[in-house]
């Protein structure tokens, strides 16, 4: 291939994201990239925020992609600076959740990420705003907020942070009243969440939205109602196992927009970042308005995963990621004569 046919790509390094180590990934991809297809450039972000500069200004100097390093809140930031350009958005997953990345199908392991974006080819997809905020994988009110921005607050990080803070503000949560008005209904809800998915999931594979997709132009609301300590299990089961529609506590719409009226302003999340908004709520959708990397096989609907492969993510979502080539430079080298010494 040319030099002149190379794509340029800019990776986006939030260093401070997730559980897991970054110091050798510029070593990683400058192994693994493919370089008859990329020219490519690697850059830390500093502060919040600094993700959405750094990328408008690849806009501006017209690169071809722009790889989120990071969690869903680095891709939301990275996002919201890409939408209706050219740009495409790629994501090497690092963060807690993960959702957007494993919607697309992008494997949690770095290596295979990288091989993946090898292969990719840019998409359009859809995504949803609230209150004009962009949102790529889910946006909602209720408990999942709620949790959102008790886990913001948190030390803890991965999967099992996430759990905890979800059972400690289980126990003091009470779910409200809200006026929900779509193109096809206008009623009130009794709710413990209403979520509106533009992805299936909020991440580490629970499907909170399971029939999302990112290519139909629509929203994938579900609404979940109050329920009892006895019904927690069922519901967990089916949030992880993709089948959260069976549940007799839960409505969903699909809607290209949806407004929610609440008795006060608070908080709400889009891709799991915590913030506050007045009462009145409106959620719509914005059909084909990014670009990301995706397989060329990809239909705009969430990835099937394993219970296994489940497993192992969850291992990796919550383990800091072990760098073998960074641990053999870093190790003492065994001779002979060390292994004397030790055997002593």
């Amino acid at each position: 291939m040319a030099v002149s046919e190379k794509k340029s790509i800019l990776f986006l390094i939030n260093p401070k994201s997730g559980v897991q180590n970054k110091v050798g990934l510029p070593k990683l991809i400058a192994s693994l990239l493919d370089k008859q297809k990329y020219e490519y450039a690697i850059a830390k972000t500093e502060y919040r925020g600094h993700a959405t500069e750094l990328a408008e200004d690849a806009v501006k100097q017209q690169i071809d992609a722009v790889v989120a390093v990071g969690g869903d809140g680095t891709v939301n930031e990275v996002g919201r600076a890409l939408v209706g350009s050219k740009t495409a958005l790629g994501i090497l997953p690092f963060g807690s959740g993960n959702g957007l990345a494993r919607h697309l199908g992008i494997p949690i392991n770095p290596r295979s990420a990288i091989e993946f974006i090898n292969k990719a080819l840019p998409v359009s997809v859809d995504y949803g705003k609230i209150n004009d905020f962009p949102f790529f994988c889910t946006c909602g009110i209720g408990f999942d907020a709620f949790v959102s921005h008790s886990f913001s607050k948190g030390k803890r990080r991965g999967l099992f942070g996430y759990m905890n803070n979800t059972l400690m503000d289980f126990i003091k949560y009470e779910s409200e009243v809200y006026e929900v008005e779509t193109e096809w209904s206008h009623k009130k809800h009794k709710a413990f969440l209403i979520a509106c998915g533009n992805a299936a999931q909020y991440g580490n594979n629970a499907y909170i939205a399971p029939k999302a997709s990112m290519r139909d132009g629509m929203l994938s609301v579900t609404i979940l109602e109050p329920f009892t300590v006895v019904d927690i299990p069922m519901i967990l089961g089916q949030l992880f196992s993709r089948n959260l529609c069976q549940n007799n506590r839960i409505k969903t719409i699909d809607t290209r927009w949806i407004k929610i009226k609440r008795k006060e302003g608070g908080v709400v999340h889009f891709d799991g970042e915590p913030v506050i908004m007045d009462a009145n709520l409106f959620i719509e959708i914005v059909p084909s308005g990014l670009n990301v990397l995706a397989s060329p096989q990809w239909d705009g609907s969430g990835a099937n995963i394993s219970i296994f492969q489940q497993g192992v993510d969850l291992l990796r979502g919550t383990l800091p990621e072990v760098d073998i080539e960074e641990l053999k430079e870093r190790l003492p080298k065994l001779t002979v004569k060390n292994i004397k010494k030790i055997g002593k």
